[in-house]
């Protein structure tokens, strides 16, 4: 898909988890002078993307700040809450959900985490170039690890939407083989993600 078709992407904000690790809710938690989700909600609405779906399992309190700060960006009409009914299940019915919920002709989903809010903006466009004739998926790489957000193709769509459980989408990635293109990255945003209290220091 070359980027003359990056109108045709959307971007699923993963926000549904019950943050066990934290002590509860996490998203709306301060981290650097505002809620945690707005860096994650930021990061989507920077990708070249006609939509952003935020998954929730129903936390209304979340969906009244990610409307308020998409109406701050001038983004209000291009957000999209989705409410996983399985979001217990874990982050694979999350992503489910979130696919489910694509409108038709879309070509490609970025998957953002909402607990990741250091993800650098403008990587989202180095992922739509590299999404090609031939890569299904695209991810960034630091270090040798793999980053978020991940970029995938329309062709991995009935895999995502097949997803259930605590996995993600590691699985369908594992298969890809050289269908998976990686953009290498020195940014530490595309691997931090808040899983305790004491990580929003």
């Amino acid at each position: 898909m070359a980027e003359s078709k990056s109108a045709r992407c959307d971007a699923v904000v993963l926000a549904a988890g019950a943050g066990r690790r934290f002590g509860g809710r996490k998203l709306l938690a301060p981290f650097e002078g505002r809620p945690l989700a707005a860096g994650a909600l930021d990061a989507a609405f920077a990708a070249p993307v006609r939509r952003v779906l935020l998954v929730t399992d129903g936390d209304r309190e979340l969906a009244a700040f990610a409307r308020e700060h998409a109406r701050a960006l001038g983004r209000d009409d291009d957000l999209q809450i989705v409410v996983a009914a399985d979001a217990a299940e874990g982050m694979g019915a999350s992503l489910r959900a979130g696919v489910e919920a694509l409108p038709p002709d879309a070509d490609g989903v970025f998957v953002f985490l909402g607990d990741m809010p250091c993800v650098p903006p403008g990587l989202a466009r180095d992922l739509v170039r590299a999404l090609v004739p031939g890569v299904d998926a695209v991810a960034p790489r630091l270090a040798g690890r793999r980053g978020h957000p991940v970029l995938f193709g329309r062709d991995c769509f009935p895999a995502l939407r097949a997803l259930g459980g605590d996995v993600g989408a590691r699985d369908v990635l594992a298969v890809l083989g050289d269908r998976l293109a990686w953009v290498d990255t020195f940014h530490a945003g595309v691997l931090f993600d808040v899983d305790r209290p004491e990580d929003l220091a």
